[in-house]
């Protein structure tokens, strides 16, 4: 297949395969990424397209296969991710004073109330003393999303915190 071929071949099918990943993996950045993997794959081993019959459905299984593998990889990361926080590991180190071991207390659970994606990223900044650029490496997500989800985590750690902090205080 001809550099040429491959873009007719792109252009024809693009719209519908974006589409369809979009849909499958609910994100617009992981479909365009599905969709530039796919054409990438068949531009290095052209081959694979000699002996299909419906190259539109084909690619449609191609684009599939990959949105899933995907999706598993992320919930097979996820659950990973999930099953650490549950473990019952003191995140703090006790404290002698009363007022200390209720705040202690309601950060852990004010940790636990935050979504997973959020919780991941405080705790690799706070704990682990990771850089937001370490953490996006690390969870291999975009340093904005990185940034975001921390910006936005300690906003809500704060807002649920603040009343405890300002009584104990």
């Amino acid at each position: 297949m001809s550099p040429r071929e491959l873009e007719q071949l792109c252009h024809r099918h693009s719209a519908a395969l974006f589409s369809f990943l979009l849909n499958l993996t609910r994100n617009q950045a992981d479909a365009l990424d599905l969709l530039q993997e796919l054409f990438i794959a068949l531009s290095k081993r052209p081959e694979q397209l000699q002996s299909v019959r419906n190259e539109r459905q084909y690619l449609f299984r191609r684009a599939h296969d990959l949105g899933v593998d995907l999706i598993r990889r992320r919930e097979t990361r996820n659950r990973i991710q999930e099953a650490a926080v549950q473990e019952s590991i003191e995140l703090f180190a006790p404290v002698h004073d009363p007022d200390g071991d209720e705040y202690r207390r309601q950060l852990t659970v004010a940790l636990g109330e935050l979504p997973p994606e959020q919780r991941s990223v405080v705790h690799l900044k706070l704990w682990e003393g990771l850089t937001l650029e370490a953490i996006a490496e690390t969870l291999e997500i975009p340093l904005n999303t990185a940034a975001s989800r921390y910006r936005y985590g300690l906003g809500k750690l704060r807002e649920r915190l603040r009343p405890l902090y300002e009584e104990i205080r």
